[in-house]
């Protein structure tokens, strides 16, 4: 693969984790909104035996949403890594990759192409210096 393709994929795949982090982040925000509602039940149950459940829900939700944020923000700053083409953002990309590959089909998608975009040998001497 020339150069400036292996630039173009690198610029794109980087673009990608941007956008995948956000969908993470924004995801992440209305779990703890939904965890804010549910907590708010659980302090005003309206039916005998409501608020165990809600304050289970809510806990439940505090943790999802948690993950996804924390999980958006490292996919947001590997996408934002990658565009400057700094050199620790080829691993980060690579272990969020095999991670990625479990969230059937997004996921899947974008820690295929990730794979096949930093395993290049060309991405390699992009990200070690040896190409500009």
């Amino acid at each position: 693969m020339a150069v400036a393709a292996v630039l173009t994929h690198i610029r794109l795949l980087g673009v990608l984790y941007l956008v995948w982090g956000g969908l993470g982040v924004l995801l992440g925000v209305a779990m703890l909104l939904l965890a804010a509602g549910a907590a708010a039940v659980a302090r005003q149950p309206i039916h005998e035996g409501t608020d165990l459940a809600a304050g289970l829900t809510a806990a439940l939700l505090v943790l999802v949403g948690l993950v996804l944020v924390a999980g958006g923000a490292v996919n947001a700053w590997v996408g934002a890594a990658l565009g400057r083409r700094q050199s620790l953002a080829r691993l980060a990309g690579l272990a969020l990759a095999l991670v990625n590959l479990f969230l059937f089909p997004l996921g899947t998608a974008l820690g295929s192409y990730s794979l096949y975009v930093l395993l290049q040998n060309e991405t390699r001497r992009v990200f070690e210096g040896e190409v500009s």
